[in-house]
């Protein structure tokens, strides 16, 4: 029996990575330092999996910003814009990987980034590749080769982990219209298979191939290209030693199809669906071996050795041990690094909770205590974890009796506005008295280093909490007045006492726990800290109403409160799994709701509940769809239907593909929507404007994930777009997302952009 870790957490403990890229990127360190950082990041992940007892240990989960976009340049899937960049093929690489990420605006260059959106159902966003009819692709980045041959001389044989090219190709955008991706299968092979025979001649034994796609809906076409691709693989390596690798749903109707295939092994994921076990195990040919992904790689919670073992048990009962391998669901990268450094976690808390380093322990405890030798140390350890998974079960801080009782007692009236948006708008156009054309922005304004200083020294009784009250006072004031100058239509308060959009809301409600160092990564250095939900939720007390209402105080334009909505927060925590997800989110969504109700009494007229992570919710295969939408747009519904008709609700997605469910966006009856538009050139539009959407929508005009200014000219365009698919009494104009991560430089010269811009049209439009 063999234990393997499927990818490991790049970012380091102590967010090494995130901290070097910032220095790098704002001139503070040179590349080689950079690429030291990264050494030290994977020398260290390595040697802690060998130390464990990891059997195969990953190569290439390593990134400086996304394991999608290092693929595009392994394969040379380069757009034409970035050639100025590394002219004829040649150039700085670190220059040219972060300009397809962020952009590039500099010597005289102005080069926008590539489309980025999440992964599968997680809260990682990849960048997108690009395709045009025909493509060619070329072995541009020796990074797979470079970082197996590292961990070689460190003394390290490990199992380079390539995003299989089925998936890679599914996974990016035609550009050009008349081909399907899946047609650049047969030039983009090849490349492959000069990697591997690279490989291969280097002392790779095994490979492993992440092929996600195989969980999902796939089409005949996308399945003969599966068959296509590991056959020739196959036909040109038979000795080399490949593992299939699957995760985040089940097989299901792809299972013939997976094992057909002549692999070495096959990766299944038995957190998300433990039933698909006996299923594999029933057709899995005599000489294919089996992965079992039994310990969560995208929670928390400690695994539950018994339960395990049952599943390890009965994999050796039918195929024998040796054909069995252990591992984690999916990579660790969406988990945190090391609980060891929780050293401020309740103590009953912590005794249930596991994060990546813990996890690889976990799985080669499993190994030994499933070994017919035994071994006193894993049964010792073995007892120690069923006491705390008991002590989980039967603990006084999980229920809430009053939370549970409320759950019982909604009704429908509770998810319905009191009027249609009809009718809404109409009442909040004389209420509010907006112009045409409306700008606002998504909420959060630049932290500036003063800003997240001032809370460390409140954290650590520097600066008692009077004085820190004083100085938020004095940067909200700032913002205001600033957006006032500009001519910003809806202003915000800034969110400076926010750390996180999911962090603030969790510290304020009941039935969450935070830790100090539980970072996981997002997207590039963008790291979040999710909190973990282990209780029944409810709101003690208000959480946004202080800071709103004092930024209305300031000025006669309206302020939105800003809050987080349900199905977001319940997204981006780690979330109890001793319940359903839909009762832990109309548990939020409750609590989101008084918050509702207190803005409004409190004057507040325009109140904004963010959901950017609605659609990454969604399940991965339709046939479950309905039934996570129905309660997700209900848990919305429930948040926001309190108020009155005047009172504007407005929302917010970014990165997501809305085609598919726009009929529920709209059941969700927000009176104005904002949406990630630039970066598509405003393509997601299309879906709105095909539905006929009938209430308000902001499109996107600013790409906030990029340094770059856009121009006058450059949003003017992408509003004119707009302009040509939406009633222009429907439109709004805002940036794609919040602010918080940008400078204060570039935030400002591109709302100034965007603020002319809007008074350019109006006149244009009279």
């Amino acid at each position: 029996m063999k234990t393997q870790s499927l990818g490991y957490p790049r970012i380091g403990s102590q967010r090494e990575l995130k901290k070097a890229c910032e220095q790098y990127w704002s001139g503070k360190i040179s590349g080689e330092e950079l690429v030291q950082t990264g050494m030290s990041i994977r020398q260290y992940n390595w040697q802690l999996q060998k130390d464990a007892g990891i059997d195969l240990i990953p190569s290439n989960d390593f990134s400086f910003y996304d394991h999608i976009l290092d693929m595009s340049l392994t394969v040379g899937a380069i757009p034409q814009r970035y050639t100025k960049i590394v002219p004829n093929g040649h150039g700085p690489l670190l220059d040219l990987y972060f300009a397809m990420a962020r952009g590039y605006q500099k010597n005289g260059l102005d080069i926008t980034a590539m489309e980025m959106t999440k992964w599968f159902d997680t809260n990682y966003h990849y960048i997108v590749p690009e395709y045009t009819k025909n493509q060619s692709f070329n072995y541009f980045s020796s990074k797979i080769v470079d970082e197996f041959l590292e961990a070689k001389n460190a003394g390290i044989n490990t199992k380079p982990v390539i995003i299989g090219p089925v998936t890679y190709l599914l996974s990016g955008k035609e550009k050009e219209p008349g081909f399907n991706r899946l047609d650049l299968i047969e030039n983009l092979l090849p490349v492959y298979l000069r990697l591997l025979k690279i490989l291969e001649e280097h002392g790779a034994e095994w490979v492993q191939f992440d092929e996600p796609f195989l969980v999902l809906d796939i089409t005949k076409k996308a399945k003969s290209a599966f068959q296509f691709v590991y056959n020739e693989i196959y036909k040109a390596f038979p000795k080399l030693k490949t593992i299939l690798t699957t995760y985040f749903e089940g097989l299901r109707d792809n299972l013939e199809l997976a094992v057909s295939l002549p692999v070495t092994a096959l990766h299944i994921d038995l957190v998300r669906c433990p039933q698909q076990l006996a299923e594999t195990l029933e057709v899995l040919p005599a000489g294919m071996s089996l992965s079992i992904g039994i310990i969560d790689g995208r929670n928390i919670w400690k695994n539950d050795f018994q339960q395990s073992l049952e599943l390890i048990n009965n994999a050796v009962d039918k195929i024998g041990a040796e054909r069995v391998l252990i591992a984690p669901s999916c990579s660790l990268l969406h988990s945190p690094c090391d609980l060891d450094f929780e050293t401020m976690l309740d103590t009953e808390i912590k005794q249930w909770l596991a994060f990546a380093k813990q996890k690889i322990n976990e799985v080669v405890t499993l190994k030994q205590l499933a070994s017919p030798e035994g071994n006193k140390a894993a049964m010792e350890r073995f007892i120690a974890n069923q006491v705390a998974i008991e002590s989980r079960k039967t603990s006084r801080l999980i229920n809430n009796q009053g939370v549970k009782q409320r759950i019982g007692a909604i009704t429908e009236t509770d998810a319905k506005r009191q009027s249609v948006f009809s009718v809404r708008k109409s009442k909040q156009r004389k209420a509010l008295n907006l112009p045409l054309l409306p700008t606002t922005t998504i909420g959060s304004f630049p932290q500036t280093i003063d800003v997240r200083s001032w809370r460390t020294k409140l954290k650590k009784g520097e600066i008692n909490s009077e004085q820190y009250d004083t100085l938020l006072k004095g940067e909200i004031e700032k913002t205001l007045r600033w957006q006032e100058e500009i001519g910003i239509d809806v202003l915000v308060h800034g969110e400076f006492e926010r750390n996180d959009m999911v962090e603030y809301f969790g510290e304020k409600l009941n039935g969450f726990v935070f830790t100090q160092n539980g970072w996981v990564q997002s997207y590039g250095s963008r790291c979040v800290k999710p909190p973990i939900i282990f209780g029944d939720i409810y709101r003690p007390n208000p959480m946004t109403v202080y800071w709103t209402v004092y930024a209305q105080s300031l000025t006669q334009k309206h302020v939105k409160g800003m809050l987080t909505g349900p199905v977001t927060i319940l997204q981006w925590s780690f979330v109890r799994n001793d319940q359903p997800r839909s009762q832990t989110c109309t548990q939020i969504a409750l609590a989101i709701r008084d918050e509702v109700m207190d803005l409004e009494k409190a004057g507040i007229k325009i109140i904004q509940i963010d959901e950017p992570a609605i659609r990454e919710g969604l399940p991965l295969r339709k046939a479950d769809w309905q039934e996570y939408l129905h309660w997700a747009v209900r848990a919305f519904r429930i948040a926001a239907s309190g108020v009155n008709d005047e009172t504007q609700i407005h929302t917010h997605m970014c990165y997501a593909e809305f085609n598919d469910i726009i009929q529920d966006i709209a059941d969700m009856d927000a009176d104005v929507i904002t949406i990630e538009c630039s970066r598509s050139q405003m393509e997601l539009l299309d879906a709105f404007a095909g539905f006929k959407y009938p209430n308000e929508i902001g499109p996107g005009v600013y790409d906030i994930h990029s340094p770059r200014i856009p121009s006058v000219q450059e949003m003017k365009l992408l509003m004119k777009k707009a302009l040509e698919l939406i009633p222009k009494e429907n439109l709004w104009i805002n940036p794609d997302c919040g602010l918080k991560t940008r400078g204060w430089a570039e935030t400002s010269a591109a709302l100034k952009n965007m603020a002319r811009v809007a008074l350019e049209l109006r006149k244009e439009i009279a």
